[in-house]
């Protein structure tokens, strides 16, 4: 009886502390990715009229790109593996808006298109995340940066090429708004992607992947 006792008392115990110790479940896809960056802000909210960068992973994992340019207020806003859509629905409020940035540069739409979503979505959704900065953030410039081509989604090769197709040539009837073709700075001379410039998934970038985005974003950061 005494080790029955035992044994219950030990279950609701670790339970407990699981309670205590596990996340609280996300109302949001990267929900609690946002609630850091909004605690950072907090405790040091950046100037207004900075940099800002915003996307998914492949803006995430860019983090010494800020260490690049000490003079330039960068802020670094990637979340997780998210799509324009999400961004669109969640996040511009957050982690956008309060900012007032001078600049944005923004990398979104190869997970749409891997989850499912057309490239005309892709599209459509860049249109309404544009209306939004343009009516929230007037003053600044926007930078879109191509969807790349990773070889470990060749199958949207199609897609990502039908969706910057289509941006691009929206973008030209902009005002502030530049399209940044990051996509073929990362070919090799068949005009291809060149897998040294990826990670072992093929997804995201190794140092020299970034390096060549920076070359091509350089003179905007600069200017």
């Amino acid at each position: 009886m005494k080790i029955k006792f035992l044994l219950v008392a030990a279950l609701i115990f670790s339970t407990h502390a699981f309670a205590q110790t596990a996340k609280p479940k996300e109302t949001y896809p990267f929900e609690n990715e946002i609630k850091v960056y909004k605690a950072k802000d907090s405790v040091s909210m950046p100037k207004s009229g900075g940099i800002l960068f915003i996307g998914s992973s492949s803006i995430r994992m860019w983090t010494d790109l800020p260490a690049k340019y000490p003079k330039k207020n960068i802020i670094m806003r990637g979340v997780g593996g998210s799509t324009i859509a999400q961004w669109v629905q969640y996040y511009m409020p957050s982690i956008v808006y309060p900012y007032q940035p001078s600049k944005i540069f923004i990398y979104v739409g190869d997970n749409d298109l891997a989850s499912g979503a057309s490239s005309a979505s892709v599209y459509d959704n860049f249109v309404k995340l544009l209306g939004m900065i343009q009516t929230n953030v007037p003053k600044a410039k926007v930078y879109f940066m191509s969807m790349k081509m990773s070889p470990s989604r060749a199958k949207f090769y199609g897609e990502v090429t039908l969706g910057n197709e289509r941006i691009r040539a929206y973008i030209k009837k902009q005002k502030d708004v530049e399209y940044l073709d990051v996509n073929t700075a990362l070919f090799h001379a068949k005009a291809m992607p060149d897998s040294t410039y990826f990670r072992s998934d093929m997804l995201h970038l190794q140092p020299g992947g970034y390096d060549q985005w920076q070359a091509v974003l350089e003179p905007y950061i600069k200017k």
